[in-house]
């Protein structure tokens, strides 16, 4: 993989069975476990810019002065978001995730991906450095959107292990609801530390 000017990380909390919200779409509330919530908002505070889907998202309150890309397929390569001058509107199909780097004004820190299910299996193809993995074991949410597309017959760690990522030692977030926090590293880059963890 050729080398980039800044860092791709995953950050991600998912039922026992790898989802990351119902089937319509909605994060339960179950899944919003407090020991990660603050882990997920502190480490977006270290990021240089954020990735999602136009239907993902952080809602703190420092939300708005964080810089984004969101995917879309609306566009035809990149458009500024009419909305938030913070944000620009990419399409991969049309333009490079460099491309859409620069026009955020290439900004230091890494960049933080936070979903849905077609972004982060998008980044599994481009290359994370890392992804914190969060779990919530005590919640299922059958026939929900999975972490990745092909999650629910396999788990999570699979695809990050077959995309060149390895685990480091599991975190107890929340002993009460089982909710627990891994973070997997490109192998080359596992004694790297992200200032996240």
């Amino acid at each position: 993989m050729p080398p980039r000017p800044f860092r791709i990380e995953g950050y991600v909390i998912v039922s026992a069975d790898g989802m990351i919200a119902t089937a319509e779409g909605v994060m339960p509330d179950a899944l919003k476990i407090e020991a990660d919530q603050r882990f997920f908002h502190a480490s977006l505070d270290h990021a240089g810019a954020l990735a999602h889907g136009r239907h993902s998202q952080e809602t703190d309150a420092r939300a708005p002065q964080r810089r984004r890309v969101i995917l879309t397929r609306r566009i035809a390569a990149l458009a500024p978001d009419p909305r938030n001058a913070k944000a620009v509107w990419w399409n991969p199909a049309g333009a490079s995730l460099e491309a859409a780097w620069d026009a955020l004004g290439a900004p230091s820190g890494p960049l933080a991906v936070i979903g849905g299910t077609e972004v982060f299996g998008l980044f599994l193809a481009i290359g994370y450095d890392a992804f914190h993995l969060s779990r919530a074991g005590k919640v299922r949410l059958p026939g929900g959107r999975p972490v990745f597309p092909g999650v629910g017959p396999r788990a999570p760690e699979d695809f990050l292990a077959e995309h060149g990522l390895e685990p480091g030692p599991m975190q107890i977030l929340d002993e009460a609801a089982d909710a627990t926090l891994c973070t997997w590293r490109r192998t080359a880059d596992k004694g790297g530390s992200t200032g996240n963890t």
